[in-house]
């Protein structure tokens, strides 16, 4: 894969989400994830109010509920009407950053939630944004992650780009970037698991 076929990847990635930002906000608006905000949050160690950052954060739902908390929560996400979108419904600072394009500072994070958001990211480049992310995060910091899971296919889904790991893949990409595991589960929850297409798993840099 090519820089210019990344370049590709997310500037297509990118306009779908920008087109249907509305209309995206709309359709997800009532979709639970108290679930993954929950395991985040009990395994995060120190004092508080912890400093999060929702990687991916899109219109701002998990952003605002969050905030709500009491922590200081910063969004993220490469797409200019979420970023707007985001600020404007929480308050909350929210960079503009491409995933293949980081700029984050080292251990500035006590957690780091990627709700629905990090499989757009190539798997060719996976190890490198999760070296960034792990860098990001304070000693013993918590990352939580949400990828619908496949079997290590990946490519174009309309005009999206996205990759499907099989789970003992994403467990390898987590361990080989230096986290250790604390838990993992499917959702949604109580269906059965052939329709539990997503893998949620919790993290801890060591």
């Amino acid at each position: 894969m090519s820089a210019d076929d990344l370049n590709t990847i997310t500037a297509s990635t990118l306009a779908h989400y920008d087109a249907s930002a509305v209309e995206y906000a709309e359709r997800t608006s009532d979709h639970d994830v108290s679930q993954n905000i929950a395991t985040l949050l009990r395994h995060l160690e120190g004092a508080t109010p912890f400093r999060l950052l929702d990687f991916g954060c899109g219109p701002g739902r998990d952003l605002r509920t969050l905030a709500a908390t009491g922590h200081t929560v910063i969004g993220l996400d490469g797409s200019a009407a979420f970023v707007k979108m985001a600020h404007d419904a929480t308050g909350c600072e929210v960079l503009h950053q491409d995933f293949l394009a980081l700029d984050l500072r080292d251990a500035s994070f006590d957690g780091i939630f990627a709700n629905a958001s990090i499989q757009h990211v190539p798997g060719r480049e996976l190890p490198r944004v999760l070296g960034q992310l792990h860098a990001a995060l304070r000693p013993r910091g918590v990352f939580l992650a949400s990828i619908p899971h496949g079997h290590d296919e990946e490519g174009w889904n309309g005009a999206r780009y996205s990759a499907f790991h099989e789970p003992a893949t994403w467990q390898r990409h987590l361990v080989d970037a230096g986290f250790v595991e604390l838990e993992h589960y499917y959702r949604p929850a109580g269906k059965p698991r052939e329709e539990q297409r997503w893998l949620a798993s919790a993290w801890r840099k060591t």
